[in-house]
């Protein structure tokens, strides 16, 4: 792979939380508008790696870098408007504010405070109807979705998304797959975390399995549900 064709790259990421290793030596790369499963069992080190990415903590060693550029010593404020968001697993929108306003917060954040910006997030985030009530009388999933809608609102190259299937009816789970089909389509990198790997086939073939903070397997879903080192990992043996 090119320098070119790479967007993001992790090179020998390593994290220790007092004194304990839960990221160790991880590295990959992911293209303009590739979208990867990040999975692997509870504590694999998955959310810890999006948390290094975006910059909500700091690495130990190791390198990250942002179409060639290294970003591991920036903040993560500086890492936004470089092009790299993220939703949460658990959505924390200003419960007080509309859906439009808190878009609004995140347009001007990002140094974009576009008007047709606003009205095409609210379009493809099914937000529409929604625009003038309070965040805080969504549902969880609509919440989850407001969160997704924040992070484009700063337009990222680099979307990094924590178990946005979770909770969802099929029928909502269509619905997502479209959406971040689409953001691909557009350009957008996707980092997926999902334990839903159903819902994650749809999306990609292209996964990263993690064990214990290190990378298991690298490659299709379909091999990773062959190889055995892989199904120990989920399964136990």
């Amino acid at each position: 792979m090119s320098s070119e064709t790479r967007l993001l790259e992790l090179r020998a990421v390593t994290k220790s939380f007092q004194r304990m290793l839960v990221v160790d030596n991880v590295t990959f790369t992911v293209r303009p508008g590739e979208i990867v499963g990040l999975v692997g069992p509870n504590g694999s080190g998955k959310t810890t790696i999006v948390n290094l990415i975006s910059g909500v903590v700091p690495l130990d060693s190791g390198q990250i870098l942002l179409d060639g550029r290294p970003v591991e010593r920036l903040s993560a404020f500086r890492r936004v408007h470089l092009g790299i968001n993220r939703s949460f697993q658990v959505p924390k929108p200003f419960r007080d504010m509309t859906v439009a306003e808190n878009i609004r917060v995140a347009l001007e954040f990002g140094g974009r405070g576009g008007g047709a910006d606003l009205e095409r997030i609210l379009t493809d985030l099914d937000f529409v109807a929604q625009r003038d009530q309070p965040a805080g009388a969504l549902t969880v999933n609509q919440q989850k979705m407001l969160d997704l809608a924040r992070a484009l609102a700063t337009r990222p190259k680099l979307l990094l998304i924590d178990e946005i299937g979770a909770g969802s009816n099929p029928s909502e789970l269509a619905g997502i797959v479209a959406l971040l089909t689409r953001l691909a389509a557009r350009g957008i990198a996707l980092l997926v975390i999902e334990h839903l790997l159903g819902f994650l086939n749809r999306l990609t073939n292209h996964v990263i399995v993690l064990n214990a903070g290190s990378k298991l397997f690298e490659g299709t879903l379909k091999d990773a549900s062959a190889d055995r080192n892989v199904v120990a990992a989920f399964l136990g043996g």
